[in-house]
């Protein structure tokens, strides 16, 4: 069949055969995965929860992982990373995700402002290391704020299908209890499973940062627990340091959808970037080689653009880049390096 496949693929060039059969029906591929919307709910002010079936290659997702959704926008297909909220092993194969629309994001606010049922978007395999191990821990905690809610409640909703008889403390950040989505659901499950906790903080109306006694308040037994996080920045930052100093960091486990950089050093800010496969060559501004690709004329492949998808990997043919989220630098010719969150640091040679 896959021989079949190959043969039929090369009789339709230039175009992959699916080119062909999304003219008949969107759905209708052979190797690229599609979903279509099929419910669209705005509950929550700025944002959007979409319920999707995918096509026959959908494989299912484990609780915390994330898929990346691709929309056409003016011409141009644009790719982003977003966390089902639906428990693991859904039987009816259908996946939900919640997409909060983010200032300047073109994707949340395409997907916010004009998602109908009946919408066609590309769709991933379900990815990422974010998620519950096989065998349940005794205690878990989850820690997020904002949309970084989407995949802890994935594991919320997972353990509480499954009869999860350990202890669980939910403890969410948000601007206020109308921004949190899905929370009517959240206190539905608090009640049904007596050793399930949700806590809720709206810092904006009083409630006070995270810290070590916020943490000894909802889960006094947290150093004997799992950790899952995921938020903003500074909450990210404020959760690890606890962790850190309590020498705990081999029980926190976190992901972020957003970049956060390390400081960029002046110095490291000279010399120019050649991209040998297209014969550009451009000054380096300190961005990242994804940015001075795309401000160069170019048109590379990418994803989420924050080092989650490696849709942007490229090999670096020569020179020193720099991670833009660890600060770490590397100059073995011929690696594999991810555009977006790299910077060159003096002359580098990227193949693209």
């Amino acid at each position: 069949m896959v021989d079949l496949i190959d043969l039929v693929q090369t009789l339709t060039t230039p175009h992959p055969l699916d080119r062909y059969l999304e003219l008949v029906r969107p759905t209708l591929t052979v190797r690229q995965m599609r979903a279509e919307i099929t419910h669209v709910r705005r509950s929550v002010p700025g944002s959007v929860t979409l319920t999707l079936r995918p096509t026959r290659q959908w494989r299912g997702h484990a609780a915390g992982q994330y898929v990346q959704i691709g929309v056409v926008i003016d011409g141009v297909r644009h790719t982003r990373c977003y966390s089902p909220v639906n428990p693991e092993g859904r039987r009816d194969r259908h996946i939900q995700l919640t997409v909060k629309a983010h200032p300047g994001g073109l994707v949340s606010q395409y997907l916010h402002e004009n998602a109908v049922p009946g919408m066609v978007v590309d769709l991933s395999p379900a990815a990422g290391v974010f998620r519950l191990p096989e065998v349940r821990p005794d205690r878990v905690l989850l820690i997020s704020g904002g949309s970084g809610i989407t995949p802890v409640l994935s594991m919320m909703r997972t353990l509480a299908e499954e009869g999860y008889p350990g202890e669980l403390t939910f403890l969410h950040y948000a601007r206020s209890p109308e921004a949190v989505p899905h929370r009517a659901e959240l206190e539905a499950i608090a009640e049904r499973n007596p050793r399930f906790r949700i806590e809720m903080r709206y810092p904006e109306q009083g409630g006070g940062p995270f810290d070590y006694d916020e943490l000894e308040r909802v889960a006094p037994w947290f150093a004997e627990a799992q950790t899952y996080l995921c938020g903003p920045p500074p909450l990210m930052d404020a959760v690890r340091k606890v962790y850190e100093a309590e020498e705990l960091a081999d029980r926190l486990h976190s992901e972020e959808f957003t970049l956060s950089t390390a400081p960029v050093d002046a110095d490291e800010v000279h010399g120019s970037t050649s991209f040998s496969a297209s014969g550009v060559r451009a000054e380096n501004t300190g961005t990242s080689l994804l940015e001075q690709a795309e401000a160069a004329g170019l048109t590379p492949e990418y994803g989420c653009r924050m080092g989650i998808c490696f849709s942007c990997t490229a090999v670096r043919r020569s020179g020193c880049t720099r991670n833009l989220r660890t600060g770490e630098t590397d100059s073995d010719p011929d690696q594999p390096i991810q555009l977006c969150v790299s910077a060159a640091v003096g002359d580098v040679d990227i193949e693209i």
